[in-house]
């Protein structure tokens, strides 16, 4: 059987380079179809061609996976990468994003200023958890790296200064106190950084942080199993996209390391009343709190499917309910043709990840850093549970809904069927396969249309 994680295309990305008298490793942010070489044109060309966001994306999965596996070609690579994190950081403790062609960082560009929100948040997720993950493996790196989360951590603190102010608009409770005042999707991430900073430190402060943060994640939340928008947390103002939204995730994870239980609560809602509809009814783009009209079904990309995937293992290992891994291997089975173009975007032989979805009939077959990155971060989760495999290969068939049941039948390779099964009333789902899954669609079938 194929191994799930291949790093083949992520290491051919990566380049070792000098900066600042230092070698460390870049990813280069486009490879184009078909030759895949890297290349300095796309969405990000004019910025240069390697980010802080590309880098400790992949720091975090070349971590988690030396954590699980104990790989040391995954520590180095890690490592590597985690010093050019930290030359991109300036001395208030912000980071610049992306290096020029020749090597030389970017300080004004649009996505490269020096700030602290989208690739400070992912810096800290990285350099937390290789202070962590590092810190008994090689001691004077990781404390390196903690030296370095400690310079940003004021600018938490300015983030949290408006803690308790809200606004009521458009029917949503908005927080004052996330990244980009209402920017719970990025906020998400810092999160992720911040707990792995307290699971390494204890640090009572950096916890008190994340409690007011998870406050507002919280907050960010509408609908329930019965009422629009069934629970989703949205990303900003009354919006919700796919891409970056990790607040189940990021919640999931804190109520499993800190012991805080009640943050469950938001993420199973989501999990249970939302996510449970992507998978009966197939991924979106977007769509908005205040305007159910607003729903977008493309672009999709793998940005979209990790921070749902992986937010499922995270319930079921705070959890201990196996419902979350089948949940998370059925989002992830995108990965391998479970979505609208109908076509596997992962390929395990080359460790290449398709760019996007464009339509029902048109793929980005160009597989840059951010799309590699994601769908390995979640090929490092379900490896570890190689009994829950078998579901990456389902394909979602049909949707109905009978009474106030949302019925998804999926098909399988191997001649099976599989039926995922929402009831909101009693607030529950569950997946049935094989005999009975036949026998609850024989006596269950989709109802006639109705002309």
């Amino acid at each position: 059987m194929i191994p799930l994680v291949n790093f083949s295309h992520l290491n051919h990305l990566t380049e070792r380079i000098s900066l600042d008298g230092e070698t460390v490793s870049i990813v280069h942010a486009h490879a184009n179809h078909p030759k895949y070489e890297w290349s300095d044109t796309g969405d990000t060309g004019s910025e240069g061609i390697a980010s802080v966001d590309d880098a400790a994306r992949a720091a975090v999965v070349y971590l988690r996976h030396f954590e699980l596996t104990r790989n040391e070609s995954s520590r180095k690579h890690a490592r590597s990468l985690c010093a050019f994190v930290m030359k991109m950081q300036a001395d208030d403790g912000r980071f610049y994003n992306f290096i020029l062609p020749d090597h030389t960082i970017n300080r004004t560009g649009r996505m490269s200023y020096k700030s602290f929100g989208w690739w400070a948040a992912r810096a800290v997720w990285c350099l937390s958890s290789a202070y962590r993950i590092l810190k008994e493996k090689d001691h004077a790196f990781a404390e390196r790296c903690r030296k370095s989360v400690a310079a940003a951590l004021p600018h938490v603190d300015a983030i949290l200064e408006p803690y308790n102010r809200t606004i009521f608009r458009s029917g949503c409770w908005m927080p004052q106190w996330l990244l980009f005042t209402t920017g719970a999707d990025a906020t998400s991430e810092l999160m992720l950084g911040l707990i792995e900073y307290v699971r390494a430190s204890g640090d009572v402060r950096v916890k008190k942080q994340i409690e007011q943060i998870a406050e507002g994640l919280a907050m960010m939340q509408d609908g329930d199993w019965r009422r629009y928008p069934f629970g989703l947390h949205r990303s900003a103002e009354t919006h919700w996209h796919a891409r970056g939204n990790g607040q189940t995730e990021a919640l999931a994870t804190v109520a499993c390391h800190l012991n805080m239980p009640s943050l469950l609560r938001t993420p199973m809602l989501e999990a249970g009343s939302f996510f449970s509809r992507l998978i009966i009814h197939g991924m979106m783009k977007e769509t908005d709190a205040a305007k159910p009209s607003a729903k977008k079904t493309f672009e999709q990309i793998a940005y979209d499917i990790r921070p749902a995937a992986v937010g499922l293992v995270r319930l079921y290992e705070a959890k201990n309910d196996t419902m979350y891994l089948k949940m998370a291997a059925l989002m992830a089975s995108w990965f391998f043709g479970n979505n609208s173009a109908g076509e596997p975007m992962y390929d395990q032989t080359t460790g290449r990840c398709f760019d996007g979805i464009l339509s029902q009939h048109k793929i980005n077959r160009n597989s840059g850093a951010e799309s590699t990155i994601e769908a390995l971060a979640v090929m490092v989760e379900l490896s570890h549970y190689p009994a829950f495999r078998k579901m990456l290969q389902y394909k979602r068939v049909d949707s109905y809904t009978i009474g106030q049941e949302e019925i998804g039948v999926f098909s399988h390779p191997g001649g099976t069927s599989g039926v995922f099964l929402l009831h909101p009333e009693g607030r529950n789902v569950r997946f049935i396969e094989g005999s009975e899954a036949d026998r609850f669609l024989r006596k269950h079938p989709k109802p006639p249309v109705v002309s």
